[in-house]
């Protein structure tokens, strides 16, 4: 099930809380003992920064699946804050770098060089860094005509998120799914880590027979809202069909287009027919799947310059800007993105 740790950054006794928890997630990814040593060094040195620069933020860490060819789940470290942002990322990801007397100025260099991938985005309305952590140095290195990536937060920061994303690989396809297990807790936390389960097991079916699998998988369960976007690199289309309560967003030659889902519960309530919405997908093209934790009226970023970035950066950009401190999530609340091309994990 979707094991999440949220950790606000408000002050000093916090940098603790994050190490901690980041030990426990590196334990659950089974990482041996240095990269654990490695995940908690990131994790300090981006709570740290969040305290020194930003005024404060929040830490978020969860487990990341890296699909088939990987052993085993990656530790994701994403720090958000709404500070003043960095003028020259470039300069500050260099190492001797600082602009406090307090710092030695190594933090986001050292973090960009022992990451397995690490992400920088920043502008006057605050600073998003992603960092993943796999189980063996360089594991992220390989290369794909795609990127998938997303964040999750849970409802009152509790330890399960009822929501959960995934991307699988089968040939030619790549299918992104994300789900919204109904209510909140154990109970819709173990509906959707269910069709991730199996999506994993028909990764090769299409995208309409990927959900009337995922609906008789999810029968036992209390049910979920699923969206399946399958992207066949063969014939260069996207197909798109969901279920349920799942919003999307496609980002192509320069604007956003909603996918709509059907009414419906997969495992419950299952229509009689999906529709799949079938569209052309050029280079440069960019898809948002985001659960209804997310403001239905969202804003797509209008800024270039982030969507050529990791798709978590992005995802947690759009988590970060649609809500704020006066307006908190009201649900658990997930975010994947889907590109066309791997974006540069590393600035």
């Amino acid at each position: 099930m979707t094991r999440v740790w949220i950790i606000p950054v408000h002050d000093s006794t916090r940098v603790r809380d994050v190490r901690v928890a980041t030990e426990e997630a590196s334990a659950r990814a089974r990482l041996d003992a240095q990269r654990t040593a490695i995940a908690a060094l990131v994790a300090t040195e981006l709570a740290t920064n969040l305290l020194k620069h930003a005024g404060g933020g929040r830490l978020l860490i969860d487990l990341v699946d890296r699909g088939a060819d990987a052993r085993g789940p990656s530790v994701q470290l994403v720090a958000l804050d709404h500070g003043p942002g960095i003028r020259d990322v470039s300069a500050a990801m260099r190492d001797g770098y600082t602009t406090s007397e307090a710092s030695l100025g190594a933090g986001l260099g050292s973090c960009l060089r022992i990451s397995s991938a690490f992400d920088l985005y920043s502008t006057p309305r605050g600073t998003v860094a992603v960092a993943r952590i796999d189980q063996i140095a360089g594991q992220e290195e390989t290369r794909s005509t795609f990127s998938a990536g997303g964040i999750n937060i849970s409802l009152a920061q509790a330890d399960l998120s009822g929501d959960s994303w995934s991307c699988a690989r089968s040939g030619s396809r790549s299918t992104l799914m994300l789900a919204d297990g109904l209510g909140h807790g154990a109970k819709a936390a173990h509906a959707s880590s269910a069709a991730v389960d199996e999506l994993h097991r028909v990764a090769h079916l299409p995208s309409a027979e990927i959900l009337r699998h995922l609906h008789l998988a999810l029968r036992p369960t209390r049910g979920a809202a699923v969206a399946v976007a399958q992207l066949d690199s063969g014939t260069g289309e996207l197909a798109f069909a969901g279920v349920g309560n799942i919003g999307a967003r496609l980002h192509t030659a320069g604007s956003w287009q909603h996918l709509v889902s059907h009414p419906g519960i997969v495992g419950a309530h299952y229509p009689a027919t999906v529709p799949v919405r079938r569209l052309p997908w050029r280079p440069g093209n960019l898809l948002v799947l985001h659960s209804d934790g997310l403001p239905s009226r969202w804003v797509p970023p209008a800024d270039d310059d982030l969507l050529a970035h990791d798709p978590a950066a992005i995802a947690a950009t759009i988590l970060r800007d649609a809500s704020s401190a006066a307006s908190p999530v009201r649900d658990d609340t997930c975010v994947a993105v889907l590109t066309s091309d791997r974006q540069a994990a590393r600035p």
